[in-house]
């Protein structure tokens, strides 16, 4: 694109964000800085300062930024055909829906749908869960704590009252069970349920883990009451954990078949775009023809920029590298010898440093100033999703700074 129909890149961080003030609604407040470009792990604001970016644009940028062969694939594309309605199909969509339903490893007669988002990919769930109950099935279990979007559906089923509350009456039928309670989810679950929706890592939460044997249970429970499987990969999912599927993991799916899995984030390596990934003949056939839509979803560029996202990964042993910075990375945070630092938790490049404290979001902004993206999900909790090029020696420098660090 010629230079001259880019946005100007020019101004300071504190023009930029008055600017955005009298623009943009005050969704999100303003903003912590004005980013103007990216390279590998590293972003740099309208000031010129460095910042290792150790959020991934929330566990989306799993190849970090302006990665040579994501943008070109991108541009090709796009310089080949950028938009077809869904009265037609392309090679890219085509092609990636099948190679999400191996990575997956969905039986004979599994489909996909593909959306624009995460939340999209939630919608189109809990609406294939009403088209399986029959209006015969009117509850939907979720677990406490749970994240699934904001879109009315997917709000829903969001634990969190000060996300949903605004904005009710919302779609009823919902029950939020302890997380990683057993007894309580068997107690809840009945012939009436047409679902239970469960996040193998809830990310929003502060980055925890269903317990070992949880989720083969719900299986267990929800084959016997006839309900649907749920899982809510699109934070944990396109190999965030290590393997493409949280709920590949040994220690957290026991080896389960879903019925649904919901991915996004990291799946366009920053280029929006979700999947539905429905298993099975019977529970692919829930949404048929004229039951659901999306203009723009599985749109060329999109589908294109997943399929470029998933080859970098499989070409250069991503998952490895994820399991291994991971691993290395968890042992060194909760190593630190700073007393504020009491532990570390999670799976792969989805992690949470554990404080002592409910300064989390003090810490954060203590972090930005360091040069370090990094996030407080809870007041005790900070989160971690870098790219999955991060190094062990960028990692080491995080480590580093939370040695010495005192709010």
């Amino acid at each position: 694109m010629p230079a001259e129909l880019l946005p100007p890149a020019t101004g300071t961080v504190a023009a930029w964000t008055d600017r955005y003030g009298h623009a943009l609604m005050d969704t999100f407040g303003p903003p912590q800085r004005v980013l103007v470009r990216g390279d590998g792990a590293y972003v740099w604001d309208a000031d010129g300062r460095r910042y290792l970016d150790l959020l991934g644009g929330i566990a989306v940028n799993a190849l970090g930024h302006a990665h040579p062969t994501l943008t070109a694939t991108i541009s090709a594309q796009l310089g080949t055909l950028g938009h077809v309605s869904n009265f037609f199909a392309t090679p890219a969509q085509i092609g990636l829906a099948e190679t999400l339903l191996h990575l997956a490893g969905a039986p004979t007669g599994s489909r996909v749908f593909l959306t624009n988002s995460g939340t999209e990919a939630v919608e189109a769930a809990v609406k294939l869960t009403r088209r399986h109950s029959a209006g015969a099935r009117p509850r939907l279990l979720a677990l406490e704590g749970a994240f699934h979007g904001r879109t009315m559906g997917a709000l829903a089923l969001t634990h969190k009252a000060a996300y949903r509350e605004p904005f009710e009456p919302l779609p009823p039928g919902v029950a939020w069970v302890p997380f990683g309670d057993l007894a309580a989810l068997e107690s809840a679950m009945g012939d009436d349920v047409a679902a239970l929706f469960v996040e193998p890592v809830q990310g929003e939460a502060g980055v925890r883990t269903l317990p070992p044997g949880y989720l083969a249970a719900a299986r267990e429970l929800t084959t016997r009451h006839g309900a649907l499987l749920v899982l809510d990969e699109v934070q944990s999912g396109m190999g965030r954990t290590g393997e493409w599927f949280a709920f590949q993991q040994p220690h957290i799916g026991g080896g389960i078949t879903p019925d649904v899995v919901t991915v996004a984030k990291g799946l366009g390596g920053g280029f929006p775009i979700g999947a539905l990934i429905a298993f099975g003949e019977t529970t692919a056939a829930l949404l048929g023809r004229g039951q659901h839509g999306s203009t723009f979803g599985g749109n060329p560029v999109a589908c294109a920029a997943a399929l470029a996202t998933i080859g970098v990964i499989e070409r250069d042993d991503l998952l490895a590298h994820v399991r291994d910075l991971g691993a290395w990375w968890r042992a060194a945070l909760a190593g630190t010898g700073n007393p504020l630092v009491v532990g570390s938790r999670g799976e792969g490049l989805l992690i949470a440093v554990e404080l002592a404290a409910p300064v989390a979001s003090k810490v954060q902004e203590l972090a930005l100033e360091a040069g370090f993206i990094v996030n407080a999900p809870t007041p005790t909790v900070l989160r971690l999703a870098p790219a999955y090029v991060l190094t062990r020696d960028q990692a080491q420098t995080f480590v580093d700074f939370l040695r010495q660090v005192a709010p």
